[in-house]
């Protein structure tokens, strides 16, 4: 894999000698794994001059609680843990005879870049932007493959979770319970805080779990994902407590799931980002739901569940192939409870068989 890590990072190079800049300094956690494999918490990357640099406030061969990073790479563990990793890369640079730097300010804090720029005062420092961010959107076949299991993994979680009794029990249980059957699956952790909302808190984005507990006639909505190797699948469905819902809930399911599905049949190469989210929300639009759209109705999964490409009205760009986004769509009516219905896809093109869901956990309401 070690190729592969150094590919990604000559793109980066390449890149910022275009803009002018003679290295790079990456301090963004899911930018480093992306151009580094596994570093410590709190390292930084220096792309350039010469031979990448990894510099690190521990020895990644030594501690036991990280992976390794990419073979390639030269590291440099500072003599003291009070060290910072971003100045010191900054001191190498301009040692190197770099005359200017590329750096994530946003990933940076204010007294971080001024001591950037205070020991390195010759050193120009240029905005790296989200370059890295943009590198990233589009996906090779192992992120793909890492992803696809990262969405296994949380359907069984999920599939598991149905075949339970579920009256009576908290939505707090409810997600621990599913949190404890992702790691069980061989998930490394939770791609996001689990939601699980019963009742009027279902349909709830990221809705906090709380005491109420599962009622005969509630709307069940649950929202979990698995993190594979860095790696984080999204899924979102939604049932109804008891033998038959009422028809409400009915209607308001059905309308969400032709918004879901509307959203997934948009996802093409070259279609542009908001004409995804416009084929949702026209059609919760026309059922008299403009108002409780979310402000996007997707967004790009990888390394961070939310990341690039924004599914949302206002945002610039076009999908390409190979994108993997989550499409998820709802709606909440106050004190009455809601609906989401969410999943991971991957863009592909028409002669590849359009869009690969990697969710596939039944969307038909079920009675629970």
């Amino acid at each position: 894999m070690s190729e592969v890590y150094a590919a990604r990072r000559a793109r980066l190079r390449e890149r910022c000698e275009a803009g002018g800049s003679a290295a790079a300094l990456v301090t963004g956690e899911a930018n480093l794994r992306y151009l580094a494999a596994d570093a410590p918490a709190g390292s930084a990357l220096l792309v350039g001059p010469g031979q990448d640099l990894l510099v690190c406030t521990r020895d990644p061969f030594t501690d036991v609680a990280g992976g390794r990073p990419a073979e390639d790479l030269r590291v440099f563990v500072l003599p003291t843990p009070e060290g910072d990793p971003a100045v010191a890369a900054a001191e190498r640079a301009a040692a190197a005879g770099a005359a200017s730097l590329a750096v994530e300010e946003h990933h940076l804090t204010v007294a971080r870049h001024r001591a950037v720029c205070s020991v390195a005062p010759r050193l120009r420092l240029d905005d790296l932007g989200t370059a890295v961010e943009q590198q990233r959107i589009v996906k090779d076949n192992e992120e793909i493959s890492c992803l696809r299991i990262a969405a296994e993994i949380a359907d069984q979680a999920l599939g598991e979770l149905l075949e339970s009794i579920l009256v009576g029990r908290t939505e707090r249980h409810l997600a621990l319970e599913l949190e404890r059957r992702l790691i069980d699956h061989g998930a490394e952790g939770t791609a996001f805080p689990t939601s699980v909302g019963t009742g009027p808190h279902s349909g709830l984005a990221g809705h906090t779990p709380t005491d109420r507990r599962v009622e005969e006639g509630d709307f069940l909505s649950v929202c979990l994902g698995a993190d594979y190797r860095g790696y984080r699948s999204e899924i979102a469905r939604t049932f109804v407590i008891g033998t038959s819902p009422a028809d409400w809930q009915i209607e308001l399911y059905e309308q969400v799931f032709a918004a879901q599905r509307a959203g997934r049949e948009a996802l093409a190469p070259g279609t542009a980002y908001r004409d995804v989210d416009r084929a949702a929300r026209v059609v919760l639009e026309a059922a008299g739901h403009g108002e409780r759209v979310g402000p996007r109705v997707g967004h790009g999964v990888g390394l961070e569940n939310d990341e690039d490409p924004r599914l949302a009205p206002s945002a610039m760009g076009k999908l390409d192939a190979c994108v993997p986004v989550a499409v998820d769509p709802g709606v909440h009516l106050p004190g009455r409870g809601g609906v989401r219905i969410d999943d991971t896809l991957v863009v592909r093109p028409e002669a590849d068989g359009g869009p690969e869901l990697l969710t596939i956990t039944t969307k038909e309401l079920l009675a629970l």
